[in-house]
């Protein structure tokens, strides 16, 4: 009251999310309604499923799946997954396994990922180390350039070599 203010306390230091809560977070990729595509089923590193999957959220990976995927948000494939499935969703990261052909906008292979089958995506990244075997079709309305026609320029006369005339012994 009298005298001396208290000082304003320091501000506090924001911790840093690990990269798989930053993914699944505001700033991860927004699906076609605008809003972040939040993770909203995951099946851990024990579990083993078999079947249909279908979800209108994201999904994450950390066991093993067979059968078919379809999502209208992201599919992160971690380390330790193995997926044989045909995978439809919006977004695809694999840092595990997938055996099964992928429809997505964006596919990401990270170093330790693996995918067996053919993509049909907008987008492919592949980090130093990814694995892909299968056939790519990138979808667009990308041309592909064509060179011009080639011009046949008409022969020129060729100089022969002038022979110094020298010593003839």
């Amino acid at each position: 009251m009298f005298g001396r203010e208290k000082p304003a306390p320091a501000p506090q230091p924001t911790p840093i999310a690990p990269a798989a809560a930053r993914f699944d977070s505001a700033s991860s990729p927004a699906v076609a309604g605008g809003q972040a595509a939040k993770i909203e089923t995951v099946i851990g590193a024990n579990c083993r499923m078999n079947g249909v999957l279908q979800s209108d959220g994201g999904i994450r990976i950390e066991g093993m799946f067979e059968g078919q995927i379809q999502t209208a948000g992201n599919l992160i494939v971690s380390e330790s997954a193995r997926v044989v499935a045909d995978v439809q969703a919006h977004n695809v990261v694999v840092s595990g396994q997938i055996k099964g052909n992928v429809t997505a906008n964006r596919v990401e292979i990270t170093e330790t990922g693996k995918l067996f089958g053919d993509l049909n995506v907008n987008t492919l990244l592949l980090n130093e180390g990814a694995f892909l075997r299968g056939q790519t079709n990138m979808n667009g309305d990308v041309e592909a350039p064509f060179p011009d026609a080639v011009q046949v320029l008409p022969a020129r006369p060729v100089a022969a070599p002038v022979l110094e005339s020298g010593d003839s012994d």
